[in-house]
């Protein structure tokens, strides 16, 4: 199991934290050791190399990992993370996320992730397009329908799910693949309206449904922001339509700061013509860590995992958490949470809207169906509330937090699986 270096010492990692929320749930839920072992998998890991040839005839290797965490209620769901640094242990913890994600807002997938270790920001559009078919031509076999559906992640779009399928559809001499073989493609091509924005419109919909339980208008509320692509970006649009304040704005430039507001929509612009946040005439550049620790109501996390620690949550005024990035919170950071009353959305609820819209493209490619944008909104809308709805309920009945209650609900649904389907292979 690995652990990173940062700035303040030795980080969380994501697969860390995933294995210790399991760990504390299985506990809570008193489950047989035999049990545990099979819920906890995972149940393939795959590490592979592919040597892509480049248009320039040179020849590298890549490696590219690949875990099903676990498929007992259905096959695995989880996105392609292409990163200069993403490990093995990285996809697995993530997979395992994405088990408790697809079983929490009950859809019939398991969990599942993979990775390609490759900065893609260092190459041409033409490049990364041979690097993603050569991905998919390698871990061909582990992908379908029925085993593992792919999906866009960090390092990865729309683009290149749409060469991914086109891959495969090409390799079998048919027009189109038989069956959903990957998600968040282009509308052209079998995707679905309103996927991209689903995770972030998700998050949203929980801190409404949080205000509206505790009696609060979002529209007095002070919102900040870590990472602003395609989760915190739609996050912030979607909180600023509901009248709160966006205060702060964090991505990889670094911070941006308006105590009176950000203009999002003029942000948005700024970013698309200058690649970052920093420089943004309508506010004061800061460091971007700074944006998890200022005075705010509402902090989404939607960077990347292991971002509020033991070391800086002292330092984190915000009331609310909603975590739109997987993991972002470590166990230490947690604790000091729980003990202060800071309400936490997790991670495996809030950012759950993508996964949700991404069932509603599976099942429309399958049934060769077509939904419009509204359709999608309102069947979004209403899965997120429901779940927030059952998951604060659970947590106030059982006194435990949100975190402790959907993590109690997406491990017993697992385990009611495993024992409908029967023990034996």
């Amino acid at each position: 199991m690995n652990t990173r270096q940062c700035g303040d010492g030795v980080q969380t990692s994501i697969l860390q934290t995933s294995l210790y929320n399991f760990d504390q749930a299985a506990r809570r839920l008193a489950l047989d050791d035999a049990v545990r072992q099979k819920v906890l998998g995972p149940k393939e890991r795959i590490e592979l190399n592919i040597n892509p040839i480049l248009s320039d005839e040179k020849v590298i290797n890549v490696k590219v990992f690949l875990v099903r965490h676990n498929d007992v209620l259905g096959p695995a769901k989880g996105g392609i993370r292409m990163t200069p640094d993403v490990t093995l242990d990285d996809v697995t913890g993530l997979a395992m996320e994405m088990t408790w994600k697809t079983s929490v807002i009950g859809v019939p997938f398991g969990g599942g992730k993979s990775g390609i270790r490759f900065d893609p920001t260092s190459v041409s559009a033409n490049t990364k397009e041979v690097i993603i078919r050569s991905f998919t031509r390698g871990a061909r076999r582990h992908i379908g329908p029925e085993i593992y559906v792919p999906a866009p992640d960090m390092g990865t779009n729309e683009m290149d799910m749409a060469h991914i399928r086109d891959c495969i559809a090409y390799s079998q001499g048919t027009s189109i693949t038989n069956g959903c073989f990957v998600t968040g493609k282009p509308l052209i091509l079998g995707g679905i309206a309103g996927r991209r924005e689903a995770t972030g419109k998700g998050v949203v919909y929980t801190i409404l449904a949080l205000c509206e339980k505790n009696g609060w208008d979002l529209a007095q509320m002070r919102v900040a922001v870590q990472g602003f692509g395609n989760v915190g970006s739609v996050a912030a649009v979607e909180a600023a339509k509901h009248g709160a304040r966006v205060v702060g704005v964090a991505d990889i430039t670094g911070g941006i700061v308006n105590p009176d507001g950000l203009d999002v929509d003029a942000l948005l612009a700024h970013v698309k013509a200058t690649g970052g946040v920093r420089g943004f005439p309508g506010g004061t550049d800061v460091d971007g860590r700074a944006i998890l620790e200022m005075d705010c109501d509402i902090l989404i996390p939607a960077a990347s995992g292991s971002q509020i620690t033991g070391e800086n949550v002292d330092r984190v005024q915000a009331r609310v958490i909603a975590e739109g990035a997987n993991a972002p919170t470590t166990p230490e950071a947690d604790e000091v949470f729980n003990r202060r009353g800071t309400l936490v959305i997790p991670d495996i609820l809030c950012n759950a809207g993508g996964v949700f819209v991404s069932y509603l493209e599976y099942t429309q490619e399958t049934q060769r169906e077509q939904m419009t944008l509204a359709e999608v909104e309102q069947r979004l809308a209403e899965r997120m509330s429901l779940r927030f709805q059952e998951i604060h309920a659970m947590s106030e009945q059982g006194g435990m937090t949100m975190r402790d209650a959907a993590m109690n609900m997406a491990v017993s649904r697992v385990v009611e699986g495993i024992f409908a389907r029967g023990l034996l292979p």
